[in-house]
């Protein structure tokens, strides 16, 4: 390499050029998660507001316009990439574009800097869509369970069935799929889908008969739920209250000043930082209100 070729790679900038995506006029801050909110709090006032505003634009899009979600990570990431919401959330906007590498780097630096697994079912889908599914099969294995909710439980259990698939061992994947949470007769939030990955394995294994039942079941659940929950576009309509106290409007001024990463910092920069920072970027929050998410029962 002549000393000139070595100079370009010296000067080149570390990361492409990004233009931040415009902000919603009718955005309200609110929109952002209290416990994000809180992990802001480890940066400057300015910097703190920047990321909240590109966070809630993402959560508000990621559903919607995935790619337009994804810019608005991205902006996040470059002033805020030792939060780990910020991590989460450009990890799960790089999965909704298929972009399988970089979720899964994003959602494993979350893991390691936040300490919780609820996003493992991701990794785990992270490594089938690089082809990987026996890594995605160890990542999995090695979880503790015990530490998984039960939405988080079925969502591993679904993306390890679907490794299974990916391996011809149909078998297996059904066997991943026969965890506690598999309840034939009683409806949860995640039951519908849980009865509807059984089916399809089971039809793998040509037991369509049983498929059929295990299909039945799910849309006997959602039906359940729809009828005690209302169904998606109608629970839109309804206001969700919250235990939290919120302020009348956006206050920064209690934010803790931390060092503030270069914008053009290098990623393994970031999670070094991230590493570092982890302990005491956060403050303690009480935990959500949780409402009772157990549909009435259903018949058999």
């Amino acid at each position: 390499m002549t000393p000139d070729e070595i100079l370009r790679m010296e000067l080149r900038p570390v990361r492409e050029r990004h233009d931040d995506p415009e902000i919603d006029a009718d955005l309200d801050w609110k929109e952002l998660h209290p416990q994000a909110r809180n992990e802001l709090k480890a940066l400057t006032p300015e910097n703190a507001e920047f990321v909240a505003l590109h966070l809630a634009m993402a959560a508000r899009l990621i559903e919607v316009d995935p790619e337009r979600a994804h810019q608005h990570a991205i902006s996040a990431s470059r002033r805020g990439g030792r939060i780990p919401a910020v991590r989460e959330t450009l990890g799960l906007t790089a999965y909704t574009i298929g972009d399988f590498a970089l979720a899964l780097r994003e959602l494993r630096t979350f893991r390691r800097i936040s300490g919780s697994v609820d996003q493992v079912a991701l990794e785990v889908d992270c490594e089938r869509g690089l082809e990987r599914p026996e890594r995605g099969l160890e990542l999995a294995r090695s979880i503790d369970r015990k530490k998984l909710s039960d939405v988080a439980a079925v969502n591993l259990a679904i993306a390890m069935s679907g490794a299974r698939l990916d391996q011809g061992n149909a078998a297996l994947a059904l066997a991943e799929l026969e965890i506690p949470q598999l309840k034939p007769d009683t409806a949860f939030a995640y039951s519908p889908t849980l009865f509807l990955a059984y089916a399809e394995v089971l039809d793998e294994l040509d037991r369509a008969r049983e498929a059929k039942q295990w299909r039945e079941r799910a849309d006997v659940a959602q039906s359940a739920l729809d009828e005690a929950f209302g169904t998606a576009e109608e629970a839109e309509e309804f206001e969700v209250v919250t235990e939290y106290d919120e302020p009348e409007a956006p206050d920064f001024s209690d934010f803790v000043t931390a060092d503030e990463l270069p914008e053009e910092a290098d990623v393994e920069q970031l999670e070094v930082a991230a590493e570092s920072n982890a302990e005491d970027a956060t403050e303690e929050l009480p935990d959500e209100p949780v409402g009772d998410d157990k549909a009435p029962k259903v018949g058999e």
